[in-house]
């Protein structure tokens, strides 16, 4: 297991969890190669123009269920015992996550109760019930909600970010990048619960240590900024965002401990940022991804996330479950 590394600033990190290795992810491409989608890479000498460098677009949102989440999901998956899969499934997710766990689930021929915010998108709300899960939508405390159900029916937790298993199958998107552009300079990543950036950031980092990989949350929802500055885990009462696949309430132990470890840096960007940059996707790549995977545009698009003029730089568009009325509403 690697170990984790001191802050950039300074301080000195404190013992942590181990940290998903590159064997680990190996492991996990092999389990889940031929049951995903080998996504494409994109560019816009357009969009390239206005950030000032050789963009790359890695176009997650062609993935199965329409995100990067079955990745890790699938991993997980199969790596359970069969009396796991027995018992049935819960998690928690603003949707992405949860999509992704109910066709696996089914696909494995289990069932996967979803706990949603009462304010979840109404079309991911129908994508979990349409891949044969249960959605459970609370006004109260995910987790809280998410952890009764499984002790009241004896279901198997998966967690949808703090699992090295997750993070393990997350960052096959990671080899993929390196395999197909091997000289990229920097990765951009929008981070919610930090399952995605972790994964990218093992993979990047043990084949390429010299490429930068970047963070990029919402200002309304910027628990792991938050938590770096802290030094430990933080939570938020009330995440709030247009990006709802980067509203996470808290950082996990162990996806914490991934981005202080190898994540160069996280940033924030406002909301009206990310509506911008998913206006100029949609207009320019022809593309309708949803507001979490057009943050990292949102990133480049402010300065947010700085880079040198003609860098090779990479975004990751994470997913692309846009409820229509929501996209009518933002454009």
């Amino acid at each position: 297991m690697t170990p984790i590394s001191p802050l950039v600033s300074g301080t000195v990190a404190q013992p942590g969890p181990p940290l998903v290795t590159l064997d680990d992810v190996h492991a996990a491409e092999r389990r889940i190669k031929t049951r995903v989608h080998r996504t494409p890479i994109l560019s816009s000498a357009t969009v390239a123009a206005a950030v000032r460098c050789r963009l790359a677009f890695k176009a997650e949102l062609f993935q199965r269920t329409g995100s990067f989440k079955v990745r890790g999901v699938l991993n997980r998956l199969l790596t359970l015992p069969a009396e796991a899969l027995r018992q049935g499934l819960v998690t928690l997710s603003a949707g992405n996550h949860g999509a992704a766990l109910a066709w696996a689930a089914s696909a494995a021929g289990t069932r996967a109760t979803v706990v949603m915010p009462a304010t979840a998108v109404p079309s991911k709300v129908a994508a979990v019930r349409a891949y044969g899960g249960e959605p459970v939508l609370t006004d109260g405390n995910l987790l809280e909600r998410c952890e009764a159900l499984q002790r009241d029916r004896g279901l198997m937790l998966i967690h949808p970010f703090d699992d090295p298993m997750i993070i393990a199958g997350h960052a096959t998107l990671g080899l993929e990048l390196l395999e197909d552009l091997p000289d990229i300079d920097i990765v951009v990543v929008p981070v919610g619960g930090g399952g995605l950036i972790s994964g990218v950031a093992v993979a990047v980092k043990h084949q390429r240590p010299g490429t930068r990989v970047i963070g990029v949350e919402p200002t309304g929802a910027d628990v792991m900024c938050r938590s770096l500055a802290a030094g430990s885990p933080q939570r938020l009462d009330r995440p709030q965002t247009v990006a709802d696949g980067l509203a996470a309430p808290f950082a996990g132990a162990l996806t914490f401990a991934h981005v202080r470890a190898l994540v160069d840096a996280v940033v924030r960007v406002e909301d009206e940022a990310i509506i911008h940059a998913l206006r100029l996707v949609l207009e320019r790549l022809k593309l309708a991804v949803e507001p979490a995977g057009a943050a990292a545009l949102a990133a480049l698009l402010t300065g947010a996330a700085s880079v040198e003029p003609g860098a090779r730089v990479v975004c990751v568009l994470s997913g692309g479950n846009m409820d229509p009325g929501v996209l009518k509403r933002l454009l």
